[in-house]
């Protein structure tokens, strides 16, 4: 049985929501502050996370960050917050989804769902991926560059990993930010996924100016650029 943790204030999306999460057939934790919240990561093994952003001590970005310290387990950020730079701040520093309020239920939990497939995927897979100079230890979720572990973000990393299952293959658009983030796209567009792109190329190529693995292909998209 999965067992999500839900950290939010408000009352009346706790009842709901902890309602529509035990339909699922998952057991959930809730905390109401950063303080609550604490206690409970430090006692509790979760499968996903839910994070409010706004909380009465403090914010959803710093449980996050303490999160990815130690923990790869998949988060979802729910939030009031639109805003283009929060949604990439979200997913930078470790998110793995990001949905605003107001928000249609049934979409919400699909997004549930299909967070916890894709972490039972992961567990479920060969254990590496190798390609160009690039190993990705999958079950550590650790990547390395001609030996040399790198950083990546969530965002980044999931985004390498989708190249690397689909080498040589042209993706366009619509259909990475579908695969990565389970959604139309409509709140992250074409110019932020760019920016992704050029954050990748910078840790992976050995020179992104020049890039010889992520490769644009004109009205198409990008690919992997396998050539080992």
């Amino acid at each position: 049985m999965k067992h999500v943790f839900f950290v939010e204030d408000d009352l009346s999306l706790i009842s709901g929501l902890t309602f529509a999460i035990k339909r699922q057939g998952y057991t959930i934790d809730v905390a109401r502050t950063m303080l609550e919240a604490e206690a409970l990561w430090q006692n509790g093994k979760y499968d996903l996370v839910i994070l409010d952003i706004s909380l009465p001590d403090g914010s959803g970005y710093d449980i996050c960050r303490k999160i990815r310290l130690t923990s790869k387990v998949p988060i979802i950020f729910l939030t009031a917050s639109d805003e283009e730079t929060d949604i990439i701040m979200g997913l930078d520093i470790g998110g793995d989804d990001y949905i605003t309020k107001p928000f249609k239920l049934a979409v919400f939990l699909s997004r549930i769902n299909a967070l916890l497939r894709r972490s039972d995927n992961f567990s479920n897979d060969d254990t590496q991926l190798n390609s160009n100079g690039i190993r990705v230890q999958l079950l550590k979720r650790e990547v390395y560059k001609d030996g040399i572990i790198i950083d990546l973000t969530a965002s980044e990393y999931k985004l390498l990993c989708l190249f690397m299952e689909n080498p040589n293959i042209v993706l366009s658009p619509e259909q990475i930010l579908g695969r990565l983030w389970d959604c139309d796209g409509s709140y992250i567009d074409n110019n932020t996924l760019t920016v992704y792109i050029r954050r990748l190329r910078k840790k992976i190529e050995d020179n992104p100016d020049n890039p010889q693995k992520i490769i644009t292909v004109r009205r198409g998209g990008y690919k992997w650029n396998a050539i080992d």
